[in-house]
């Protein structure tokens, strides 16, 4: 079986992970170098990580994390918070970063500054954090991806009381608000989970040619 598939078939959902065993610092750099290289959507990465080793804190969130034992057990607890609004801000950072990163004039990108704006900036509340809701969701799939290629353990996580973490974590006035927790590290021989047959719809029923 070829390696992409061989490693999306190992990994799973992880139910309990082995307390005793870390991911190292430099797996930890490759995990977060994949996770930062992910697409978003005109590249405005509308989100931030992070990365939660502290023992108390992570304490603190398995109570409003439905009590999973991953917050606690896992090497590490990452948490994507996604930003609840934005103005034209956001498009001109990115255009100021892309400027510097390529070494061309700002002037040069006013055209896709004034596109990405005409089509973000004027919606809805609601819709703007729907957008960037979503655009975790693609950074956290890099995330996962790359963990199974280092046969590093996750299991991402809709289960918890985003308020309760906001404040926890000190993200109120920050505009930002978490989104979903990925628990990482190393699968318990004792999850009896791992052993079982992965199940998906079949070719049949979940793809189309057209």
């Amino acid at each position: 079986m070829n390696t992409i598939l061989e490693n999306r078939t190992w990994r799973y959902a992880t139910k309990r992970f082995d307390r005793t065993k870390k991911i190292s610092e430099e797996e930890m750099e490759l995990l977060l170098e994949a996770t930062r290289l992910s697409a978003s959507s005109y590249g405005l990465q509308p989100y931030h990580i992070f990365i939660i080793t502290d023992t108390e804190i992570r304490e603190q969130l398995k109570p409003v994390s439905w009590g999973q034992s991953q917050v606690t057990d896992a090497s590490h607890l990452i948490v994507f918070a996604h930003q609840t609004d934005f103005g034209g801000e956001l498009v001109d950072d990115f255009i100021k970063n892309t400027a510097e990163t390529r070494n061309i004039p700002n002037e040069n990108l006013k055209g896709y500054s004034d596109f990405a704006k005409s089509k973000l900036v004027d919606l809805p509340q609601q819709t703007k954090e729907e957008w960037t809701a979503k655009q975790v969701y693609l950074a956290l799939g890099n995330l996962m991806q790359a963990a199974a290629e280092l046969k590093i353990d996750t299991c991402p996580m809709e289960g918890f009381e985003a308020e309760a973490y906001d404040t926890i974590l000190g993200l109120n006035g920050k505009n930002l608000t978490t989104s979903v927790v990925v628990p990482i590290g190393y699968r318990s021989t004792d999850d009896a989970t791992q052993h079982l047959p992965k199940v998906r719809k079949s070719k049949e029923e979940l793809f189309t040619y057209i």
